[in-house]
């Protein structure tokens, strides 16, 4: 039996970190929404690694502040180190990463959730979606309720037909023994999306009382205060340090002795595996080569015993990891308090969705997060904010928002999802960004706010703030285009100090901060701005001067590129009645079936003829259109 349970404008299934994400987004743009999850006790529950940031992921916190989302604040308020990496690199590349207490995190995330208007929470399982003519119309749970709801959002994450290995082991789960979602997977291929299997895996977690920490290297926090959010003011200093060691020969030779035993190499496992995060074993027969790798003791909270073992992950049987760990310098009496495993879990080809996250088999569906192909809590995130932007939207009759791979890493991430499709889990890399110059952690909020105050997840005071902020740049980058030094005892005094070479003529101060030896900081001592400059007003003014040059041939790229992007592709093209275009592209084409000229641009397999051909295509059908 079945019964009505309830009407809401957005239904999001999943509470993980995409979840949550959409949820918070739709409710704070006004809709009436529904967040049913398996477990409320494991909301932003982080079953992996307990961080946040990093190459490339960072980037989409930061981004993800930027537009009114909540992974960066809660991070903030929620973190037991931080620290800043590639500060030897350019900015371009820098980026921020916080170790997570996991446990006050998944609080806080819940607090927050439970305190938003328009947001309800409800523990239960999704079996099916309630579709009509080709349209999600709502969900019905396993105790039978069916709440309807203009769009639905899912989010299920790893537990679609989840399946946990270990050694000879397997078993259906969710991760770290939760209840995996089998019914609502084989609806799924019922309605007719195309589905791949995918595998991920952790590492063990092991007592912090048992190691010692004497015989590895102290990985601390910075020592400066550090936030993701651009609206953080109080800075969490009491930080505690990470640890780093490292894997030997004998670790080493003990993985080769039972690979007969790894999952992975026996066939146990079927799904695909992450490149760029591979398994310890993975690890020793790619890099036979190298006799050790890195292994990070990282505490998972400031109240539990418990040390994650980042590098180490592994479905080895659990004798083996047991033996393995205590290969490793420092850990020699380690405690195994959870054994490592990999998970299976069933993935959409992500090629299905539109631009906007929204399916393209039923229509007022969104997915995102690792049902769409990604790995990692902050890819997550980022496609939960945009697919819970989007359904907010199309409930209100408005244009779906889509972030160009000029814009925001996580337009970056989407259009190579929906564009490309992905044959393993889904990792952002700063390499990925062809814009990568533009896309910096530092300027996300001088990228994207603007449009979050648009789409109304920006409140009115913190708008206010940041355009006194970009007006301040704006006036600081002008007085230094304008202001001239001449070389005067005490101005050639600074320069010799800072070990530049002095002047001959008078020189603006903008064509003198480009120099390698000088920033903000010194040519302030040269000549003061006549009021106080903050340090983020300052950090901008040094990077858009001193990198001015390039900048501009990126923006000029970028107007090149959107030209392309502005060509849209009419809904009456035929790919089939194309004539001139290869077969592959025809083909991939009508399975991606791109929005614009340039999205079509980047599918693997179609080329530049291609693209000529389907343009001319399209000018002689709008002439014809026009003329009928």
């Amino acid at each position: 039996m079945t019964y009505q349970a309830g009407e809401y404008d957005v239904i999001v299934i999943g509470a993980g970190h995409a979840g949550c994400e959409a949820a918070l987004a739709a409710a704070r743009m006004g809709c009436s929404t529904l967040l049913i999850t398996l477990s409320l006790d494991t909301i932003a529950y982080m079953p992996c690694n307990p961080s946040i940031g990093g190459p490339a992921k960072g980037h989409v916190v930061r981004e993800i502040d930027a537009l009114g989302g909540e992974m960066a604040k809660n991070i903030d308020k929620t973190h037991i180190q931080m620290r800043m990496l590639n500060t030897g690199k350019g900015p371009a590349v820098y980026a921020l990463r916080a170790q997570a207490d996991k446990f006050l995190y998944q609080r806080e995330m819940k607090k927050t959730l439970e305190n938003e208007p328009n947001l309800e929470l409800h523990q239960n399982m999704v079996e099916r979606l309630i579709v009509e003519n080709g349209q999600c119309r709502g969900v019905i749970t396993r105790t039978g309720a069916r709440y309807y709801s203009k769009t639905v959002v899912l989010t299920t994450g790893t537990y679609l037909r989840g399946r946990i290995i270990i050694g000879d082991l397997s078993y259906e789960s969710g991760p770290n023994n939760q209840q995996p979602s089998i019914n609502l997977a084989h609806h799924l291929q019922e309605l007719g999306f195309q589905m791949v299997r995918f595998k991920t895996g952790t590492p063990p977690r092991i007592n912090r009382k048992s190691i010692d920490t004497s015989k590895m290297e102290i990985q601390p926090g910075d020592d400066v205060p550090r936030a993701f959010s651009y609206e953080t003011t109080e800075f969490i200093m009491d930080q505690l340090p990470c640890w780093l060691t490292h894997t030997n020969e004998k670790t080493h030779q003990i993985i080769q002795e039972n690979l007969h035993r790894a999952p992975m190499y026996s066939g146990i496992i079927e799904g695909t595996g992450p490149r760029y995060c591979p398994s310890i074993e993975d690890k020793i027969v790619r890099f036979s080569d190298k006799n050790r790798h890195q292994v990070f003791i990282e505490p998972e909270g400031r109240e539990t015993e418990e040390m994650y073992v980042q590098g180490l992950s592994t479905s080895l049987p659990e004798d083996v990891q047991l033996k393995v760990l205590r290969t490793i310098r420092g850990l020699e009496k380690a405690e195994m308090m959870r054994t490592g495993y990999a998970i299976e879990y069933d993935a959409i080809v992500p090629t299905q969705l539109w631009p906007s996250l929204e399916t393209k088999l039923v229509e007022n569906l969104f997915t995102a997060g690792q049902i769409n192909g990604t790995s990692g809590y902050e890819e997550a995130a980022g496609q939960g904010l945009m697919a819970g932007i989007n359904a907010a939207r199309k409930v209100q009759g408005k244009d779906p928002i889509i972030l160009d791979r000029s814009q925001a890493y996580i337009g970056v991430l989407i259009d190579d999802l929906v564009t490309k499709g992905t044959g393993e889990p889904y990792r952002l890399l700063t390499s990925r960004a062809e814009y990568r110059l533009l896309l910096r952690h530092d300027n996300a909020d001088l990228r994207l706010t603007d449009l979050g105050y648009q789409i109304g997840l920006i409140p009115e005071e913190r708008y206010r703030r940041f355009v006194a902020k970009r007006e301040a740049i704006e006036k600081e980058i002008e007085r230094l285009r304008n202001t001239k030094v001449r070389p005067t005892p005490e101005v050639q005094a600074i320069l010799r100090e800072m070990g530049t070479s002095e002047i001959n003529n008078a020189v603006e101060l903008a064509s003198l901060i480009k120099r390698p030896e000088l920033g903000y900081r010194e040519i302030s001592l040269i000549s003061p701005p006549p009021e106080p400059i903050s340090p983020e007003v300052a950090e901008q003014v040094e990077i858009q001067l001193k990198y001015e040059g390039y900048i501009k041939k990126a923006l000029q790229q970028v107007e090149k590129m959107k030209k392309m992007e502005e060509k849209r592709i009419p809904d009456w093209v035929d790919y089939s009645k194309v004539a001139g275009i290869s077969s592959e592209a025809r083909e991939k084409l009508e399975k991606v079936r791109p929005i614009s000229l340039g999205q079509a641009s980047r599918i693997s397999g179609v080329n530049p003829a291609d693209i000529s051909i389907l343009m001319i295509h399209i000018e002689q059908g709008n002439k014809a259109l026009k003329k009928g």
